[in-house]
Protein backbone atom coordinates (compact mmCIF):
# COMPACT_ATOMS: atom_id res chain seq x y z
CA UNK A 1 0.00 0.00 0.00
CA UNK A 2 0.90 3.16 -0.54
CA UNK A 3 2.66 5.38 2.09
CA UNK A 4 0.18 8.49 0.94
CA UNK A 5 -2.24 7.77 -2.17
CA UNK A 6 -4.17 11.23 -3.17
CA UNK A 7 -7.43 10.00 -5.28
CA UNK A 8 -9.17 12.40 -7.72
CA UNK A 9 -8.46 15.09 -5.62
CA UNK A 10 -10.17 18.53 -6.85
CA UNK A 11 -10.24 21.72 -5.38
CA UNK A 12 -12.28 24.30 -6.95
CA UNK A 13 -12.86 28.00 -6.52
CA UNK A 14 -15.70 29.86 -7.39
CA UNK A 15 -14.53 33.85 -8.15
CA UNK A 16 -17.23 36.99 -8.94
CA UNK A 17 -16.30 38.80 -12.33
CA UNK A 18 -17.86 41.66 -14.07
CA UNK A 19 -19.29 44.39 -12.45
CA UNK A 20 -21.92 45.24 -10.07
CA UNK A 21 -24.65 45.01 -12.15
CA UNK A 22 -24.00 42.48 -14.20
CA UNK A 23 -21.48 40.13 -12.54
CA UNK A 24 -21.16 36.50 -13.14
CA UNK A 25 -19.81 33.34 -11.03
CA UNK A 26 -16.51 31.51 -12.88
CA UNK A 27 -15.28 28.20 -11.32
CA UNK A 28 -11.47 28.30 -11.49
CA UNK A 29 -9.96 24.57 -11.21
CA UNK A 30 -6.98 24.67 -9.24
CA UNK A 31 -6.67 21.28 -8.84
CA UNK A 32 -8.73 19.53 -11.13
CA UNK A 33 -8.64 15.21 -10.30
CA UNK A 34 -5.16 14.46 -9.01
CA UNK A 35 -4.52 10.73 -8.28
CA UNK A 36 -0.81 10.50 -6.76
CA UNK A 37 0.64 7.45 -5.05
CA UNK A 38 4.12 8.02 -2.98
CA UNK A 39 6.36 5.07 -1.01
CA UNK A 40 7.98 5.77 2.56
CA UNK A 41 10.83 7.49 2.29
CA UNK A 42 10.40 8.18 -1.29
CA UNK A 43 10.91 11.98 -2.64
CA UNK A 44 8.49 12.72 -5.47
CA UNK A 45 8.96 15.73 -7.22
CA UNK A 46 6.29 18.06 -8.66
CA UNK A 47 7.04 20.16 -11.64
CA UNK A 48 4.79 23.11 -13.29
CA UNK A 49 5.18 26.31 -14.83
CA UNK A 50 3.63 29.05 -11.88
CA UNK A 51 -0.33 28.59 -11.98
CA UNK A 52 -0.54 25.18 -12.70
CA UNK A 53 -1.96 24.31 -9.76
CA UNK A 54 0.97 22.99 -7.37
CA UNK A 55 1.25 25.31 -4.38
CA UNK A 56 -3.13 25.01 -4.15
CA UNK A 57 -2.66 21.08 -4.05
CA UNK A 58 0.19 21.15 -1.59
CA UNK A 59 -1.66 23.44 0.74
CA UNK A 60 -4.95 20.77 0.09
CA UNK A 61 -2.42 18.07 1.52
CA UNK A 62 -1.58 20.29 4.55
CA UNK A 63 -5.31 20.38 4.99
CA UNK A 64 -5.11 24.28 5.14
CA UNK A 65 -7.55 24.30 2.10
CA UNK A 66 -10.70 21.89 2.52
CA UNK A 67 -10.47 19.45 -0.86
CA UNK A 68 -14.12 20.08 -2.67
CA UNK A 69 -14.10 16.21 -2.95
CA UNK A 70 -11.65 13.78 -3.47
CA UNK A 71 -9.33 11.69 -0.61
CA UNK A 72 -5.91 12.33 0.94
CA UNK A 73 -4.67 8.90 2.44
CA UNK A 74 -1.72 8.88 5.04
CA UNK A 75 -0.13 5.81 6.21
CA UNK A 76 -3.86 4.13 5.66
CA UNK A 77 -5.75 6.54 7.04
CA UNK A 78 -8.17 9.01 4.87
CA UNK A 79 -7.44 12.64 6.15
CA UNK A 80 -10.20 13.92 4.24
CA UNK A 81 -12.87 11.85 6.37
CA UNK A 82 -11.58 13.39 10.21
CA UNK A 83 -13.15 16.23 11.75
CA UNK A 84 -11.97 19.68 11.78
CA UNK A 85 -10.33 19.06 15.47
CA UNK A 86 -8.83 15.48 14.29
CA UNK A 87 -7.33 17.24 11.59
CA UNK A 88 -5.52 19.47 13.60
CA UNK A 89 -3.80 16.68 15.58
CA UNK A 90 -2.64 14.90 12.54
CA UNK A 91 -1.43 18.02 10.97
CA UNK A 92 1.97 17.26 13.14
CA UNK A 93 2.02 13.81 11.11
CA UNK A 94 2.82 16.57 7.84
CA UNK A 95 4.77 19.70 7.71
CA UNK A 96 5.95 22.02 5.03
CA UNK A 97 8.89 24.04 3.98
CA UNK A 98 8.07 27.18 2.20
CA UNK A 99 9.45 29.41 -0.11
CA UNK A 100 10.77 31.89 1.60
CA UNK A 101 12.35 31.73 4.72
CA UNK A 102 12.75 34.98 6.22
CA UNK A 103 8.85 35.18 5.20
CA UNK A 104 8.26 32.13 7.61
CA UNK A 105 10.14 32.19 10.36
CA UNK A 106 8.96 35.02 13.46
CA UNK A 107 11.50 37.62 13.83
CA UNK A 108 10.94 38.28 17.24
CA UNK A 109 11.81 34.70 17.81
CA UNK A 110 15.45 33.05 18.28
CA UNK A 111 16.86 30.10 16.63
CA UNK A 112 16.13 28.15 20.01
CA UNK A 113 12.19 29.74 20.81
CA UNK A 114 11.38 28.73 17.33
CA UNK A 115 12.57 24.99 16.76
CA UNK A 116 11.58 24.11 20.56
CA UNK A 117 8.12 25.87 20.04
CA UNK A 118 7.81 23.33 17.31
CA UNK A 119 9.03 20.41 19.30
CA UNK A 120 6.50 21.30 22.11
CA UNK A 121 4.07 20.07 19.41
CA UNK A 122 4.69 17.01 19.62
CA UNK A 123 6.08 16.65 23.74
CA UNK A 124 4.30 19.77 25.36
CA UNK A 125 6.10 18.20 28.91
CA UNK A 126 9.30 18.33 27.19
CA UNK A 127 11.95 21.37 29.00
CA UNK A 128 15.11 22.34 30.36
CA UNK A 129 17.85 20.45 29.55
CA UNK A 130 15.90 17.77 27.78
CA UNK A 131 14.73 20.44 25.30
CA UNK A 132 17.64 22.43 24.66
CA UNK A 133 19.31 18.72 23.98
CA UNK A 134 16.54 18.49 21.54
CA UNK A 135 17.05 21.58 19.67
CA UNK A 136 21.06 21.28 19.53
CA UNK A 137 20.25 17.83 17.84
CA UNK A 138 17.88 19.11 15.42
CA UNK A 139 20.14 22.14 14.68
CA UNK A 140 23.36 19.51 13.88
CA UNK A 141 21.22 17.53 11.86
CA UNK A 142 20.21 20.38 9.41
CA UNK A 143 24.06 21.84 9.72
CA UNK A 144 23.58 24.72 11.67
CA UNK A 145 26.10 25.14 15.00
CA UNK A 146 24.10 24.90 18.57
CA UNK A 147 25.95 28.41 19.11
CA UNK A 148 23.58 30.22 17.42
CA UNK A 149 20.74 29.16 18.82
CA UNK A 150 20.25 32.34 20.32
CA UNK A 151 20.45 34.91 17.22
CA UNK A 152 17.58 35.95 15.45
CA UNK A 153 16.23 35.13 11.92
CA UNK A 154 17.77 38.11 10.02
CA UNK A 155 21.01 37.61 11.72
CA UNK A 156 21.51 34.48 8.98
CA UNK A 157 22.00 34.08 5.94
CA UNK A 158 19.35 32.86 3.36
CA UNK A 159 20.45 29.43 2.99
CA UNK A 160 20.99 29.20 6.80
CA UNK A 161 17.04 30.73 7.46
CA UNK A 162 16.08 27.66 5.59
CA UNK A 163 17.96 25.28 7.48
CA UNK A 164 16.42 27.00 10.50
CA UNK A 165 13.22 26.43 8.51
CA UNK A 166 13.92 22.95 7.72
CA UNK A 167 14.87 22.26 11.63
CA UNK A 168 11.54 23.63 12.76
CA UNK A 169 10.09 20.84 9.97
CA UNK A 170 11.56 18.06 11.14
CA UNK A 171 11.00 19.35 15.31
CA UNK A 172 7.59 17.79 15.32
CA UNK A 173 8.48 14.56 13.69
CA UNK A 174 6.72 14.37 10.97
CA UNK A 175 5.73 11.14 8.53
CA UNK A 176 5.66 13.80 5.09
CA UNK A 177 7.39 16.77 4.84
CA UNK A 178 5.85 19.00 1.95
CA UNK A 179 8.93 21.26 0.34
CA UNK A 180 6.89 24.22 -1.54
CA UNK A 181 9.39 25.89 -3.74
CA UNK A 182 12.29 25.82 -1.20
CA UNK A 183 15.38 26.75 -3.16
CA UNK A 184 13.82 29.36 -5.77
CA UNK A 185 14.66 32.21 -3.23
CA UNK A 186 18.44 31.25 -3.01
CA UNK A 187 21.62 31.84 -4.75
CA UNK A 188 22.32 29.05 -7.31
CA UNK A 189 25.52 28.25 -4.81
CA UNK A 190 23.52 27.89 -2.03
CA UNK A 191 21.15 26.22 -3.37
CA UNK A 192 23.01 23.23 -3.90
CA UNK A 193 23.78 23.01 -0.40
CA UNK A 194 20.08 22.79 0.61
CA UNK A 195 19.26 20.07 -2.09
CA UNK A 196 21.95 17.69 -1.05
CA UNK A 197 20.96 18.70 2.87
CA UNK A 198 17.28 16.93 2.01
CA UNK A 199 18.95 14.21 -0.38
CA UNK A 200 20.64 13.48 3.03
CA UNK A 201 17.59 13.83 5.54
CA UNK A 202 15.99 11.46 2.74
CA UNK A 203 18.53 8.60 3.77
CA UNK A 204 19.48 9.32 7.09
CA UNK A 205 15.89 9.88 8.46
CA UNK A 206 13.91 7.76 6.16
CA UNK A 207 12.24 11.49 5.05
CA UNK A 208 9.30 10.95 2.71
CA UNK A 209 8.86 14.29 0.77
CA UNK A 210 7.23 16.01 -1.83
CA UNK A 211 9.46 18.60 -3.24
CA UNK A 212 7.62 20.85 -5.55
CA UNK A 213 9.24 23.48 -8.10
CA UNK A 214 8.94 24.94 -11.64
CA UNK A 215 12.49 23.74 -12.32
CA UNK A 216 12.73 20.27 -14.03
CA UNK A 217 16.08 20.33 -13.73
CA UNK A 218 16.33 20.84 -9.94
CA UNK A 219 13.65 18.11 -9.42
CA UNK A 220 15.74 16.22 -11.76
CA UNK A 221 18.31 16.16 -9.13
CA UNK A 222 16.46 15.50 -5.71
CA UNK A 223 13.59 13.23 -6.86
CA UNK A 224 13.05 9.79 -7.30
CA UNK A 225 10.08 9.88 -9.19
CA UNK A 226 8.59 12.86 -11.05
CA UNK A 227 5.03 14.39 -11.43
CA UNK A 228 4.10 17.11 -14.10
CA UNK A 229 1.55 19.45 -13.27
CA UNK A 230 -0.83 21.25 -15.65
CA UNK A 231 -3.73 23.19 -15.67
CA UNK A 232 -4.77 21.30 -12.45
CA UNK A 233 -4.25 17.72 -13.82
CA UNK A 234 -0.95 15.55 -13.41
CA UNK A 235 0.21 14.94 -16.96
CA UNK A 236 2.62 12.79 -16.51
CA UNK A 237 4.17 10.56 -13.90
CA UNK A 238 7.51 8.50 -13.81
CA UNK A 239 10.97 7.76 -12.62
CA UNK A 240 13.38 10.86 -12.76
CA UNK A 241 15.01 9.56 -15.66
CA UNK A 242 12.36 8.70 -17.23
CA UNK A 243 10.15 11.65 -17.48
CA UNK A 244 14.05 13.59 -18.20
CA UNK A 245 15.41 11.78 -20.48
CA UNK A 246 12.09 10.02 -22.07
CA UNK A 247 9.03 12.36 -21.31
CA UNK A 248 6.38 11.43 -23.21
CA UNK A 249 3.99 14.20 -22.75
CA UNK A 250 4.38 17.59 -24.86
CA UNK A 251 4.39 19.98 -21.73
CA UNK A 252 7.05 18.19 -19.94
CA UNK A 253 8.94 18.35 -23.32
CA UNK A 254 8.07 22.18 -23.30
CA UNK A 255 10.15 22.23 -19.90
CA UNK A 256 12.41 20.04 -20.74
CA UNK A 257 13.12 22.93 -23.61
CA UNK A 258 13.38 25.96 -21.27
CA UNK A 259 15.83 24.45 -18.88
CA UNK A 260 18.88 27.32 -19.75
CA UNK A 261 21.76 25.06 -21.64
CA UNK A 262 25.47 26.01 -20.97
CA UNK A 263 26.34 27.44 -24.49
CA UNK A 264 30.46 27.25 -25.15
CA UNK A 265 32.56 29.00 -27.87
CA UNK A 266 35.39 26.86 -29.86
Amino acid sequence: MAYLKIKDLKKHFVKKTGGMLSSTKETVRAVDGVDLEIQKGEILGLVGESGCGKSTLSRTLMQLVQPTSGSIILNGENLSSLAHSEVRKRRLDFQMVFQDPYASLNPRMTVFSTIAEAVRQRHPKMKGAELEKKVVDLMSTVGLDASQMKRYPHEFSGGQRQRIAIARALAPEPKLVIADEPVSALDVSIQSQILNLMKDLQRDLGLTMIFISHDLGVVHYIADRIAVMYRGKIVETGTAEEVFHAPKDEYTRHLLSSIPKLVTSA
